[in-house]
């Protein structure tokens, strides 16, 4: 047999082609990343186990140099390196903050800084990070209200509710903004309008760390725990990885420490939280595929929907959920209907009869035959509603990327959410089937 040709050969090749495919591409040699390095160097930072890279999936992100073994410090990044409000206060913005009244929130210090900072260009002494920073971001609150519409309920809800937010927290700091005006040549309003304090607001909600709270007199009791960490916000969220992140008081170092092993050339993750996607998007601006903590939520008005309308008794079931907290988090996930929704579900399908059994159904007790029954009845009405409803939005944004050719990333994102909901829905419907098998 020719050498190469055999079978040992081929699995290395498949395996070799799987791993190139993985493998990212590496981007140190990218002007912005030289110049990033070389700041870095100055506050005493030289990272020798990662490299900046752009991944397949993933996109840019660090990709590992070495082996990393569990336990191992992956990243340990100077307080020098950090963006913090004493940051701020020590900068030219220092004086302007301690006089003003009341005092400004933490986070309304560390968007004007940016903001100021992203505006003077070459003479800022942070422009090698404001370089990698995004130009842009897909929070839900930079998404397009037509775009936001297609939204599952639950996160639509909570993106007009941030959008409000932010748009109430500009209204409110423009005149501390006014007030900086002697700082500058330009006009106030064509450096701190609402697009740039939309960028500074996303760029410290996705990529700010989390530092233990400090106390500046100058400014409000807000808690001050936000602090932007340049290099190591380039590493992306994985639901399936762990680390040990934390600021360490006796180094003076952000830390994060593997707490499993890495392959030399592996793309390094760290884990924001167990979020399910629909947080993930509100929150970060991103969708993570099979994400096992991904769920859909069922709101209120699709709990009600497929049960009986003369039931007398409803007002004071629901009542009754509120009061316990079973109106909320109700959510089909990988593994089927949630204890939540299917007790939920139990209590709101109480005979009569047995209405005053509905302490035992909060406590996961079967109460009878029928009640069992008719709860995965009503689950699976529920699951298969929003599986149509689900395909329908898809058609929807189908059609909408070949008509609104703008909005096709956003729209791809909307997709993205609603086709791994979607395989949710799809799996507890398997689930649910096989649950009624039982009582047929």
């Amino acid at each position: 047999m020719r050498k190469g040709k055999g079978r040992t050969s081929r699995i290395r090749r498949r395996k070799h082609s799987k791993t190139s495919e993985m493998r990212g591409v590496n981007e140190s040699y990218k002007s912005e990343f030289i110049e990033l390095k070389k700041w870095l160097k100055a506050r005493k930072f030289e990272d020798v186990n990662l490299v900046p890279a752009h991944f397949p999936g993933t996109g840019r992100g660090l990709m590992s140099k070495i082996s990393l073994q569990k336990g191992q410090m992956i990243i340990s990044l100077p307080e020098s390196c950090l963006l913090t409000t004493d940051t701020v206060i020590q900068s030219y913005l220092g004086p302007y903050i301690t006089k003003w009244k009341p005092p400004p929130s933490p986070l309304l210090a560390l968007c004007t800084f940016l903001v100021s900072e992203k505006h003077a260009g070459d003479r800022s002494l942070w422009k090698p990070y404001l370089e990698i920073l995004p130009k842009s971001y897909t929070c839900p609150v930079c998404l397009e209200p037509e775009v936001v519409h297609l939204l599952p309920q639950p996160l639509k809800d909570k993106a007009i509710a941030q959008r409000a937010h932010v748009q109430t927290f500009f209204a409110s700091s423009r005149d501390f903004f006014c007030s900086l005006q002697p700082l500058f040549v330009e006009s106030i309003d064509s450096i701190f309008s609402y697009s740039a304090f939309l960028w500074a607001w996303c760029t410290i909600n996705t990529r700010a760390v989390y530092l233990r709270p400090r106390l500046q007199k100058c400014l409000s009791a807000e808690p001050d725990t936000c602090a932007l960490a340049p290099y190591l916000d380039l590493l992306n969220h994985s639901p399936h990885v762990q680390v040990k992140a934390a600021f360490n008081e006796e180094t003076g170092s952000y830390e994060i420490r593997a707490a499993s092993r890495y392959q030399k050339h592996e793309e390094v993750f760290i884990c924001y939280g167990p979020h399910d996607n629909q947080r993930l998007l509100l929150e970060y601006g991103f969708v993570s595929l099979h994400n096992p903590h991904a769920c859909v939520y069922v709101s209120r008005e699709i709990l009600v929907k497929y049960l009986p309308q003369i039931d007398k008794q409803m007002h004071k079931k629901i009542s009754i959920l509120e009061d316990h907290g079973f109106i909320e988090n109700l959510t089909f996930g990988w593994d089927g209907p949630s204890w939540r929704l299917l007790t939920a579900l139990k209590l709101l399908c109480l005979e009569a009869e047995k209405f005053m059994c509905w302490k035992q159904v909060l406590l996961g007790e079967k109460i009878s035959y029928m009640n069992e029954k008719k709860s995965l009845e009503v689950a699976q009405k529920i699951c298969c509603y929003s599986i149509e409803e689900t395909n329908a939005i898809l058609l929807k944004v189908s059609h909408l990327k070949t008509e609104k050719l703008p909005l096709v990333s956003q729209l791809t994102l909307v997709e993205t959410l609603r086709m791994e909901e979607l395989k949710i829905l799809q799996v507890s419907a398997e689930i649910l089937n096989r649950l009624q098998s039982t009582f047929s």
